[in-house]
């Protein structure tokens, strides 16, 4: 499968692609790979950090279970500067907040699939890319939704 790696603001991304859509985006790595979706996605995230871009319009593949499915679908409908609350996830979905915690965790293709814009009940919750919490807080203030987090 094709990756390829590149800096961010939030660190060196390896996103990785398969069979024409993004599968995973990963924090470090070294890959080199060069075709023209991994380009386009490069492109896209340095528009989004720029501020120029509040959308990613990306062939994406979740390759999991139905559940973790629709908990990405869910995050994908939060716009742009806007944050949802764990239990208000799981309330539209008919679960409890912690089966949405554990799939917000489990996100294959963070930033592209907003996971950093669901917020705990009492606080950020939390965030496995990056370095955790810091790198959410970064990506909410880069959206100008800093002001929730006060």
């Amino acid at each position: 499968m094709p990756e390829r790696s590149f800096e961010t603001p939030v660190g060196k991304l390896t996103v990785t692609e398969d069979q024409g859509a993004l599968t995973r985006v990963t924090w470090g790595g070294d890959a080199a790979d060069d075709t023209p979706l991994l380009r386009r996605v490069q492109r896209q995230l340095a528009e989004y950090f720029a501020g120029d871009r509040h959308s990613f319009d990306l062939p994406l593949r979740i390759d999991a279970r139905e559940f973790q499915k629709r908990v990405c679908a869910a995050m994908q409908a939060i716009p742009f500067g806007e944050t949802r609350r764990y239990g208000d996830l799981a309330k539209d979905l008919g679960v409890p907040a912690q089966a949405v915690g554990q799939a917000c965790g489990g996100n294959p293709l963070p930033i592209l699939i907003p996971c950093h814009r669901v917020l705990g009940a009492n606080g950020l919750g939390g965030f496995s890319g990056g370095t955790g919490i810091e790198t959410k807080v970064q990506l909410l203030r880069l959206e100008g939704a800093a002001s929730l987090l006060i």
